[in-house]
């Protein structure tokens, strides 16, 4: 009897109107060193949309297997497409990915997997003590053409040094604890299953609503500085408004995880290192766009914090997502 290799590393990127970025992601994948065994494309159509002929050329070009599974987008849901596509993968990891994030170099996909075997950051073989490693997510660096304010708070985010987040950690870390993205994370397919999977119909913020149920169920999330993807917007006001309007409504949604924990002082905490960052640059002239951003982030939070005072009309006119409250 031949015994089969076990598969290490399938990847999941849920696609909707992609652009070159996409096929930029593909390529990249390619050329990893730990090649993953395939890659599940959960893509995303309109009803009348006609097929992609440059998404054919990127598959037709990828020498990793890559499988697609097409939803509409009434289908589609930030936790809910996520576990479909992970019913597709039966590696031990699965690499959760968005279509606009570009692996830097060919060492990502090796260095997302350093914490669950060998030494890191005293964790040992994926356990850190008694708590076994459930994540491992790695760190944006801003694209080019990225604003400089917006290159500050990818820093802020996601600093130089890795490190592993527990349970312990929320006294002196707070909601950052359960800070991790799906823009760039690895799960451990078994334990990812046993956990619940990603919540479904929810509006936003999958990745750390799980992180959060896991790090309260005593997992620890790795976060791999040196797993690098180039990935930043510059959002306007108005979407950064949106955007945190949705991120306020998925924690009041989710209080089981976010209840009791403030993430306000993160937020003024990160506004006041920017504000000094631009000073000390010669950047004061930015200060200005500084101010308009962090109130249009602030007030979309704040609201959204709120949304159930809110009426159904206003709600819609905030939110990002304006299919989610079709059945709200």
């Amino acid at each position: 009897m031949i015994n089969k290799k076990p598969k290490t590393l399938d990847v999941l990127i849920p696609v909707y109107c992609p652009d070159a970025k996409l096929g930029h992601l593909l390529h990249m994948l390619n050329r990893q060193k730990l090649q993953p065994e395939k890659i599940v494309l959960m893509v995303t159509k309109e009803e009348e949309e006609k097929p992609c002929a440059m998404m054919e050329r990127w598959i037709s070009e990828s020498q990793i297997p890559v499988e697609r599974h097409v939803l509409s987008k009434e289908e589609f849901d930030h936790g809910g497409t996520r576990n479909r596509g992970m019913s597709f993968c039966d590696s031990r990891f699965v690499l959760c990915m968005t279509q606009d994030a570009i692996p830097e170099n060919e060492w990502m996909t090796e260095e997302l997997l350093k914490p669950f075997s060998g030494t890191f950051c005293g964790a040992e073989d994926g356990y850190l003590g008694n708590t076994e490693l459930l994540i491992s997510y790695g760190r944006q660096i801003p694209a080019k053409g990225c604003r400089l304010i917006e290159q500050y708070t990818r820093g802020f985010n996601y600093p130089e040094e890795s490190r592993i987040k527990t349970k312990a950690d929320i006294p002196k870390l707070g909601i950052k604890t359960f800070f991790a993205s799906n823009v760039c994370a690895v799960y451990k397919r078994e334990l990812f299953l046993q956990a619940g999977g990603f919540p479904e119909k929810t509006i936003f913020n999958e990745d750390m609503i799980f992180a959060g149920r896991a790090v309260k169920a005593g997992y620890g999330i790795a976060y791999a500085a040196d797993a690098r993807v180039l990935h930043s917007h510059n959002l306007s006001g108005r979407e950064q408004f949106h955007r945190n309007f949705d991120l306020a409504v998925s924690q009041a949604e989710h209080p089981e995880v976010f209840g009791g924990i403030r993430s306000e002082g993160e937020g003024v905490r990160l506004v006041k290192a920017t504000a000094l960052y631009l000073i000390n640059g010669g950047n004061g002239y930015q200060l200005p766009l500084l101010f308009w951003m962090s109130v249009c982030k602030y007030t979309g939070y704040l609201l959204g914090k709120r949304y159930r005072r809110l009426p159904a009309r206003l709600i819609r006119a905030c939110s990002m997502n304006k299919r989610y409250w079709r059945n709200k």
